[in-house]
């Protein structure tokens, strides 16, 4: 038997990958691991790759999926984000993490997209810049 919040964040990432889709996202991996952590959802759209970060919360929980995004999180992300990229030699594309959260209900469920969640700077503390490398 799958663990009720397994089943709440696999039935999230359903709904997420389906609302990308729907929009022109392909969708080049799922549940991606490396030792920085996992990657939900790996998207390309227009030479674009996009790392979506996928929330799932019961409509009844009084912390919204937005805050599960903490600073230790962020970090987690870019760093493996950045593996990805390595291992994938996508360097040279640019590059966004996204937050696609999901707030489920027993009728229905509600879905909000934010682009480019995560700079370089919240994440690494200092800088300027952008983390991807172009």
């Amino acid at each position: 038997m799958v663990a009720r919040h397994l089943k709440k964040g696999r039935t999230g990432e359903e709904i997420a990958r389906a609302f990308l889709l729907g929009h022109g996202y392909v969708i080049l991996d799922a549940n991606w691991r490396s030792r920085h952590g996992e990657l939900d959802l790996v998207c390309s759209k227009n030479e674009l790759v996009v790392v979506g970060e996928v929330k799932a919360r019961q409509d009844t929980t009084r912390e919204l999926p937005g805050e599960a995004l903490t600073p230790k999180k962020r970090q987690r992300l870019v760093k493996a984000a950045s593996a990805y990229l390595s291992k994938n030699k996508l360097w040279d594309r640019r590059c966004r993490i996204d937050l696609v959260s999901v707030t489920l209900n027993t009728h229905h469920c509600q879905l909000e997209h934010l682009e480019n969640v995560v700079e370089y700077t919240e994440a690494s503390g200092g800088g300027n810049t952008y983390w991807q490398p172009w």
